[in-house]
């Protein structure tokens, strides 16, 4: 157990340092006030203020986490034993940057509060974060802090006990175009057809025929390889699918076919299966409130875990309308055409919202890849070049990688077979 004196305990530094201490590296943490509590505990015990009170592991604060609100803050990225870090602390520090402070910028995604410009789909784009802008988007800078903060405790206090937890790999297939062609309907199809038609897509159409009259299988339909694959890993592994009606943005089976409802109950025998959430679900309750009712029903269990579309996460609002309908967990947090960690982290995390001041109930899972970010890259060697030093930095620091691949980019005619890599990977990365 670690003692932490502090001269005012807030929301803010309890999460943050359970966060570091509790989440990442097992070690339990209770706080202090008192002068006289903080000299008689016998055990590990740090300072996290101004000034140390004497001889003790001090870490001075910034004003971060004493604050309400948000601010506008100056940020200067250095290095701390070759990993990037800000709020510099002064020579009586034991460490020379605020990683308390540091942390919770990170975590609560302090930066997305601030003015931005969005992309096209409205999201925080990734060329506006600190960590792209400063080159340490691949790295959990978060996690990677907090082991090098216990290798110096651990040579203040050599009894000091801790747990942690182990080294994990989530493959994740989200759904939200579950066939190409097959289950759309009349319309639908010769409208498709239509499309092609007009374009002089002569070789779609003649997929497109294939598979309407039944002599080929549809593209997108690879779920049960997914799941052979699967079974090869004692891994858990999850489906998300979009269970929504036809829109703008989300132009994914009916609900009410058959066909596809059967399929959504034969991979709920052998996965984890939960929603992806429909684009305009993420701005109203109603819609999410059905689409997650209607997947539990079909599936005669609870709808806990969450995708965005998109990963459209626009903090605030996006978590408030999650916990609103009774999420536990989400999955969306991380960029759809960047590897790496958006929020600094490849542990598991609950959602701060800083305008409230307080922890809220939804954990939030941080996905290290999505398979659109690694088609920039033209061969199986540069994806496993990119995604070894992603596996090797997470492995370090026993955190969690989660990947997250469609069943269209695995079902699709692309240069690179992606099905092939897609088991390659978890060969690769499952321990």
């Amino acid at each position: 157990m670690l003692l932490i004196f502090t001269h005012k305990i807030t929301n803010r530094l309890t999460y943050t340092a359970k966060q570091l201490f509790e989440k990442i590296l097992g070690i339990e943490v209770i706080f202090t006030t008192k002068v006289e509590d903080f000299i008689k505990h016998t055990g590990p015990k740090l300072t996290y203020s101004k000034q140390p009170l004497q001889n003790e592991f001090f870490i001075r604060s910034n004003d971060l986490l004493f604050e309400q609100g948000i601010n506008d803050l100056e940020i200067k990225v250095n290095d701390w034993n070759g990993i990037p870090c800000f709020f510099a602390t002064d020579e009586k520090s034991a460490i020379p940057y605020d990683i308390f402070s540091a942390s919770f910028f990170l975590l609560s995604r302090y930066e997305e509060y601030l003015p931005h410009v969005k992309d096209g789909v409205g999201r925080f784009p990734a060329k506006e974060s600190i960590a792209f802008q400063h080159k340490f988007l691949e790295l959990p800078v978060v996690d990677l802090w907090a082991y090098q903060l216990l290798e110096l405790l651990e040579a203040r206090f050599p009894d000091m006990s801790y747990g942690g937890k182990t080294y994990s790999c989530t493959p994740i297939v989200n759904v939200t175009t579950s066939h190409s062609y097959a289950h759309r309907g009349l319309a639908r199809s010769f409208g498709g057809l239509l499309m092609d038609l007009g374009s002089f897509r002569i070789r779609k159409m003649f997929r497109r025929f294939s598979v309407l009259l039944g002599f080929r299988k549809d593209p997108f339909d690879n779920f049960y390889a997914l799941v052979d694959i699967h079974k090869k890993f004692p891994t858990k592994s999850m489906f998300f699918f979009q269970f929504a009606k036809y829109s703008t943005h989300d132009k994914n089976i009916s609900p009410n076919n058959n066909k596809f409802r059967y399929l959504i109950k034969s991979i709920a025998d052998y996965s984890i299966v939960s929603l992806s959430t429909s684009f305009l679900s993420s701005t109203n309750t109603a819609v999410l409130k059905e689409e997650k009712q209607q997947l539990s029903n079909l599936i005669n269990r609870p709808i806990n875990y969450s995708r965005l579309r998109y990963n459209r996460v626009n903090v605030p609002l996006t978590y408030r309308t999650l916990i609103e309908t009774e999420f536990t967990d989400d999955f969306s947090m991380g960029y759809t055409h960047e590897i790496g960690f958006r929020a600094g982290t490849c542990t598991p995390f609950y959602f701060y919202d800083i305008n409230m001041e307080v922890r809220q109930p939804l954990k939030v899972h941080p996905f290290a890849m999505h398979d659109y970010a690694l088609q920039q890259y033209k061969s199986k060697e540069e994806v496993y070049s990119k995604m070894d030093g992603i596996y090797n930095v997470v492995s370090k620091v026993n955190g969690g990688l989660i990947m997250v691949f469609s069943n269209e980019l695995l079902g699709g005619n692309h240069k690179i077979n992606w099905m092939e890599l897609y088991q390659s990977l978890l060969r690769r990365y499952y321990v």
